[in-house]
């Protein structure tokens, strides 16, 4: 990429490292801030450009240094990625040393054995696409986005310290691995000599399958960890407190991640419940789901999707709330208990 003068790009707020706290990942040199840009969604080929650039401007005036992708975030599959080359070259090359870029590979991408998974063909072929997609040299981070039931996961880690090797990408990472299989990634990389940086799960106050282990290995390796789906699809957000809106995620029938049967009355009533908490401490439900992930030490940072620069707002102003009591904490654990 040739970087052109800066006047010809946007200038970022000079305060921007002031607006949000970081936390360094695991035992590395990288430090994160506590709300991560995902692009899984508002990102895509049918987005509006400028809006996507207006968000991503927003982040990083407010200090989010980190942006997430992956081969297949879109529709149509890596149109997210093309995005965010487009901004890049519009507004971002003076800065691309201020900034964490990730992508990742191990879902369905183009047909064929060698379009899904974990093998190195897979893993570096993907990675050598979303470079060419975002016109970049290389990622900060690269994920193996799932595990692979079939490749060794030996195959798999040796491609993911190739690709650092090769100079693709500075560190690596893993998603959606259990704590055994977790493990045994982060051992073998570790034996390899390109230590795991990152675990990326999905966490929030409805799914805390990473309390019962993952978080352990985590701690115990010196692992950072990066949570997805924070806000439950949504749901720990003010928009269902009154039902379900036709608007929202759970009406669409081909939502294959949150539908109506997910928004029962006992959920919306826990949402109620928190939403009061929420109140109390001068905080929106969507701020209050974000800072309950970051309450865990070994949270480095909760990744966020947003449709406008207003919701992107919202959570890094949250953030700099006083942490919840004790005695808070103990009432939002008696509601989702419930």
């Amino acid at each position: 990429m040739d970087i052109l003068p800066t006047s010809q790009y946007y200038l970022p707020q000079e305060n921007r490292y002031e607006q949000i706290q970081y936390r360094r990942c695991g035992r590395s040199g990288i430090q994160l801030p506590l709300v991560s840009l995902g692009f899984w969604h508002n990102f895509s080929g049918v987005d509006t450009l400028e809006n996507s650039r207006a968000m991503v401007r927003t982040a990083f005036d407010l200090g989010i240094t980190h942006f997430d992708l992956a081969n297949n975030y879109g529709p149509p599959p890596g149109s997210a990625e093309e995005t965010f080359g487009q901004i890049l070259k519009k507004d971002f090359l003076p800065f691309r040393d201020e900034m964490i870029i990730s992508s990742k590979a191990g879902y369905y991408m183009w047909p064929g054995p060698y379009g899904d998974y974990g093998s190195r063909k897979y893993l570096v072929s993907s990675l050598d696409q979303s470079l060419k997609r975002m016109d970049l040299d290389y990622v900060d981070i690269f994920y193996h986005h799932r595990p692979d039931p079939d490749t060794p996961l030996e195959e798999t880690m040796r491609a993911l310290d190739f690709i650092v090797r090769s100079g693709r990408a500075l560190y690596v990472g893993i998603s959606n691995y259990r704590a055994e299989d977790a493990a045994k990634a982060i051992k073998i990389l570790s034996d390899l000599g390109t230590p795991c940086l990152i675990h990326q799960p999905n966490y929030n106050m409805f799914d805390r399958w990473i309390e019962s282990g993952l978080l352990k290995v985590l701690d115990n390796n010196g692992v950072g960890c990066i949570v997805f789906s924070p806000l439950a699809q949504g749901l720990l957000t003010n928009k269902y407190l009154n039902g379900i809106p036709e608007d929202s995620r759970a009406a669409k029938s081909s939502s294959i991640f949150l539908n109506r049967e997910d928004v029962t009355d006992a959920v919306i009533q826990k949402v109620k419940k928190l939403n009061k908490i929420a109140q109390e401490y001068g905080l929106s439900m969507a701020q209050m789901a974000i800072n309950w992930t970051l309450r865990k030490h070994v949270v480095t940072s909760a990744l966020i999707g947003a449709s406008r620069p207003a919701q992107i707002e919202e959570i890094v102003t949250g953030t700099q709330k006083p942490p919840f009591s004790e005695e808070s904490l103990q009432e939002i654990e008696a509601i989702l208990a419930e």
